[in-house]
C-alpha cells in the first residue's frame, strides 16, 4: 500500500502506526498497530479513539494484512474480531461492512487495498463539507462550548465539530472556545486543548460542572459535539457528558448541535434505547492515568459504574449537520431521521 499519513494514522513499509492519543499532549509517540491483536489493545485502551478514526485504522490493517498474505478465510475472521472491538461507534460497522464486500471479490487484496484508501479520502471530504455546512450555523463572535474531542485526532481530515469550529474560526466567526475536560478520560483537557492550540483558536479549559454556570451567565453562544451513533428517530450517542450539556443547553435556550458524517447514521436503530453502550473499566474514575504515570484517589474496593457514553433524545438537538446538509428539527419531527 502507497504511505500514507493523518493527523493520527500512518501506512509506511506496509505497517499500521497509529498516535498514542494517551501519551497526548506531554508525548507524540507513534505505535505499531500492524496485527489485529495490537490494534485492538489499542482502540479497548483509547490510544486509538474517534468514531471515523477507528473505523479508518480497522479497514487500513485489513489491507495491510491482505496484502502482507493473509488468507481470506484468516481475514474474514479479523474482520469480525474487529468488528466487536467498540460497540457504539458504528461507523467501524459501516466501514467495515464495505471491507467485507471488497474481500468477496475475487482479487480480494487490491479491492481491500484500494475500499480502505477511498475510505480515507471519503473521510476527507465529509469532514470539510462538514466544516463548510457548520460553519454557516456559527453566528459572528460566537464562544462556542464544545466536550469530548472531535478534531483531526478523531477523523482523517479536519474533524467533525472541530472542523465546524476551525472553519468558523478562519471566517472570524468564533471568539472562543469553552473546553470540557470531559470526564473521566479527559479528552477534553488532553487532546482538543492541544489541537486547538496547534490551530491558534483561543480557548479556555474549564471543568464539566462548571458549563452550567457558564451558561447562567451567558457567556455560552451555542454547544457543538460529535456522534459515535445516530438512531434513526435523530437520537445520538456520544461521549458521556454530552446529554448533561444538551438538558443544559435547552433550559438556558441555547443552540446545541451535533456534528458528524453520513457514516454515523444508522437507519437500523430505531432510537438511542438501542443503542449498545459500552461499560469501561472502573480504574478510570477511581484515579487517573497517562504518561505521567498512575494516581488512586478512590478506596480500593470503591464500586464504579462508568458508562463511556450517553443519549441524547432528539428533542433536545437543534440540528444535525452532516457532510450530506442540515437535518432539522422540523424535519425529524415530521418523521424519521433522514439525511439530505
Amino acid at each position: 500500500m502507497q504511505t500514507l499519513q493523518t493527523t493520527s494514522l500512518r501506512v509506511r513499509d506496509n505497517r499500521l502506526w497509529i498516535l498514542d492519543q494517551q501519551a497526548l499532549p506531554q508525548q507524540k509517540a507513534w505505535l505499531d498497530a500492524s496485527s489485529v491483536e495490537a490494534l485492538v489493545a489499542h482502540i479497548h485502551a483509547l490510544r486509538v479513539r474517534g468514531a471515523p478514526l477507528i473505523g479508518l485504522s480497522a479497514s487500513l490493517l485489513l489491507a495491510l494484512l491482505a496484502e502482507n498474505g493473509m488468507a481470506k478465510a484468516a481475514l474474514a475472521q479479523a474482520l469480525d474480531v474487529l468488528r466487536a472491538a467498540r460497540p457504539t461507534a458504528v461507523n467501524l460497522m459501516n466501514n467495515l461492512d464495505r471491507m467485507k464486500l471488497a474481500l468477496a471479490q475475487e482479487d480480494y487484496v487490491a479491492a481491500l487495498s484500494a475500499e480502505a484508501l477511498r475510505l480515507v479520502a471519503e473521510d476527507k471530504i465529509l469532514c470539510d463539507n462538514i466544516a463548510r455546512a457548520g460553519s454557516e450555523r456559527v453566528a459572528p463572535g460566537s464562544r462556542i462550548l464544545t466536550h469530548c474531542n472531535t478534531g483531526g485526532l478523531a477523523t482523517a481530515g479536519v474533524g467533525t465539530a472541530l472542523g465546524v469550529i476551525a472553519h468558523a474560526f478562519q471566517e472570524g466567526k468564533i471568539e472562543q472556545v469553552w473546553v470540557d475536560e470531559t470526564r473521566p478520560l479527559l479528552q477534553g483537557g488532553r487532546l482538543t486543548a492541544w489541537e486547538l492550540g496547534e490551530l491558534g483558536i483561543p480557548y479556555r479549559l474549564i471543568c464539566d460542572s462548571m458549563a452550567a454556570t457558564l451558561m447562567a451567565q451567558k457567556q455560552v453562544d451555542a454547544v457543538w459535539v460529535g456522534a459515535d451513533r445516530i438512531a434513526a428517530n435523530g437520537d445520538v450517542a456520544n461521549k458521556i457528558g454530552t446529554y448533561s450539556l444538551a438538558v443544559l443547553a435547552h433550559f438556558h435556550q441555547i443552540p446545541f448541535y451535533v456534528a458528524a458524517p453520513h457514516t454515523t447514521l444508522d437507519p437500523h436503530c430505531p432510537d438511542g434505547s438501542a443503542i449498545p453502550i459500552e461499560q469501561r473499566a472502573a480504574a478510570e474514575i477511581t484515579g487517573v492515568a497517562g504518561s505521567f504515570g498512575q494516581v488512586q484517589w478512590a478506596p480500593e474496593n470503591a464500586q464504579v459504574w462508568n458508562p463511556a457514553f450517553d443519549v441524547t433524545p432528539a428533542a433536545l438537538i437543534s440540528g444535525w449537520v452532516l457532510d450530506t446538509g442540515v437535518v432539522t428539527p422540523e424535519e425529524v419531527a415530521a418523521g424519521r431521521f433522514q439525511p439530505h
